[in-house]
Order: structure tokens, then sequence, then C-alpha cells
């Protein structure tokens, strides 16, 4: 398919395997922007404060999204946590919970009470392996402290946010080989060897690919914090593997765009930048914009972006991974240009204002059939 001569073009409902709602007011702000994003299926992050730790808390979290936007699916997770037991896990999957996010602790927004040590959690994957739960990961390790390394360690990989990823691949490879049957999920690739890594494990694993590092490389975030995002854009031979990943046709790879709401002032009026891209009301517009590019720059061909493999990456794949069926069967019609990104989403009554990923320009609109 040649996107630069398809003006309108009908695909099932997407489904978005990885998204931050929030809480409060900023969630009244950006859950209704789910469906303008084309999206009626999302995978919510527990990285709340608190955390959601506890079932009750999943739930209770559920509603609250629900009370905001009914018409949308909301897949559920728990916050893995000293706290959570192979009987949290019992329960949770009785109550409909769908997976654990992991959050290495201190790598992204959030994630101060996350994982140090992952063997002390075995007994949990084992538990999840019994009760066919997903583990989402998210694939960094935190940076080595400034001067950490003396003349004596002078040969140890110092860890940045650069070489995060890689640093965390080993884990997976380990996570994949100690329990073979745990679904597992390799959130936000972001490098050819998170890709490879992925490809290189059986089946049960797979992983999320963003819509913004389909467009990003470190030039653009270096330079704005509203493209800075936790793992961070890398090369251009890292994006444009992703653009080739996404129309690979295995299956192993879907969307799941991390959209992550800050408020504007801890993106720009701070003494540190929040890490986060939002993009929920554009979702689907910026995976087909970044693939057109991508057909542009020859990394890949107009002929390798087909129907199926949109229904697929933006949908089908996911949801096979998942084991969900599309809600509805609802169906949406993109319709290139017709959306002007805001420059600020704001809302009467809320306090807080989200900029957008690739504010004042224009995306494809979304309308629901």
């Amino acid at each position: 398919m040649d996107l630069s001569t398809v003006n309108e073009l009908e695909l099932p409902a997407t489904f978005d395997a990885h998204v931050h709602l929030r809480d409060g007011e900023m969630s009244q702000l950006v859950t209704p922007t789910i469906r303008r994003g084309g999206a009626n299926q999302v995978y919510v992050m527990p990285n709340l404060i608190p955390p959601i730790t506890t079932v009750q808390q999943c739930l209770e979290y559920r509603d609250r999204l629900r009370a905001i936007e009914s018409n949308i699916d909301y897949l559920m997770s728990l916050y893995l946590h000293e706290s959570i037991t192979p009987e949290t896990i019992r329960e949770a999957k009785k109550a409909g919970i769908t997976g654990v996010k992991s959050y290495p602790a201190g790598v992204t927004t959030n994630s101060s009470l996350g994982v140090v040590d992952y063997e002390i959690f075995y007994p949990v994957f084992e538990e999840m392996e019994k009760q066919n739960m997903i583990l989402n990961l998210h694939g960094e390790v935190p940076s080595t402290p400034p001067h950490a390394h003396s003349s004596t360690t002078s040969n140890t990989l110092a860890i940045t946010i650069l070489n995060a990823e890689p640093a965390f691949l080993p884990t997976l490879q380990t996570l994949h080989t100690r329990f073979p049957r745990l679904r597992i999920i390799l959130e936000h690739c972001s490098t050819s060897a998170a890709l490879a890594a992925v490809k290189a494990c059986g089946p049960t694993v797979a992983g999320t690919i963003t819509a913004h590092h389909l467009s990003l490389i470190i030039d653009d975030w270096a330079g704005d914090p509203f493209c800075f995002c936790k793992p961070v854009a890398k090369t251009p031979e890292d994006r444009d593997a992703l653009l080739r990943a996404v129309v690979d046709g295995s299956g192993r790879y879907f969307l799941g765009t991390d959209s992550a709401p800050h408020d504007s002032r801890k993106k720009r009026g701070e003494d540190k930048i929040a890490a986060g891209v939002f993009t929920q009301p554009y979702a689907t517009g910026l995976v087909l914009d970044a693939l057109e590019k991508g057909i542009e720059r020859k990394v890949i061909k107009k002929e390798d972006v087909t129907i199926e493999k949109l229904e697929g990456f933006l949908g089908d794949w996911g949801r096979k991974f998942y084991g969900v069926e599309d809600m509805g069967g609802e169906r949406i019609v993109l319709r290139r240009g017709k959306e002007e990104i805001v420059g600020v989403l704001k809302k009467e009554g809320v306090g807080v204002e989200v900029v957008p990923f690739r504010r004042g320009e224009r995306t494809w609109g979304v309308t629901w059939k």
C-alpha cells in the first residue's frame, strides 16, 4: 500500500496495549481522549501514587476510569511490589485482572517502589505462569550514579539512559528461560537489540512499540522536553529497526503507546523534566504518519504496508497475545490531515494541562462507524 496516495482508510478499532491514565484531575483530562485516538481497548499501567498493589485498589481504579469513560474496555494490571504474593496472583486472576507490571526501582515515573532483585519474585512468577497471567517488563536498568566507578572498576560498563535497555536484556532471557510458559511483554522497545531479544525468545514473549519511538531519535528529545520519555529514543538505526518490525508480519510486536501525560509545568517549569510523551488522542494516526515517513526514507517499502499488517500491529496481534476479543467489533475511519494536534490539552474545571506530541501539526482524523 502506498500510504502517500491514500486519503481514507477503514480499520478495526485499535487495541493500545500500554497506557498511562493517571488518577484524579489528570485522569479526568486524558481518559476521554482514548477513543479520539481510535482505540476502544487499553491495557492500563498501575504506577499511581501510591501504586496499585492490591486487587481491591485495582478494581476501584477501574471503576473510576469507567465512570469517566464507560465505552472503553480497560484491561488492568498490578504493580510488582514486595507485598505481592502467589495468593495475590490467584485472587487477581479470579477478579479478572490481566497482568503484573514490573518497574526496576528508580528507572522512570513513580518507580521508586519497584524491583531491586527479580529472584525474590520467582514464586510470584511461577504462580503467574500457572494462572496464565502476563508479566509486563519495563526493560531498563537504573543508571549508574555519578562517580560510582573507581579506578578498580574502570572496566565495568557504566549505565546511562542510552544503554539502560540493552543492559536489561539478559534479565529478559533469564526470566524466559526460568519460566518458559510465562507470557512476557518487553514494553516500549526502543532499540534493534530489544527487538532481536524478543525474537530470540519463544512465542510466549512479545514486545510493544510506541507511536513516538517510530518517529523520534536522540536529537529530538535532546532539544524538546515534550519528546523526552523513558526509555529515551535512540539512534536513526534503532528507529528504522522499529519501523521494519511493525511490518515484518511476525506478530511478535504490537502497539503499546506508553502515552504518558504530565502537567505541562512538570515538562518545562521544574528543575527536572518528567519522562513521558503524550500521544493518546492521536495514537492511530501517528503510527500511519511514521510509516509514511519510513516509506519516504526508503526504510520500508510501500508494499510492506498492507491492510493485514496494519490490522495486526494496531490490534489483532496484541489482542491475540492478551487473549481478548475486539470489544463489539467496532471500526474506525481515518482521514488524512483531518486532525490538528492541539498545542495544549485542557478542560474546563480541570487544573492540569498537557502538551501533546507533535503539537500544532496535522495528522489523520478518526471517526467511528
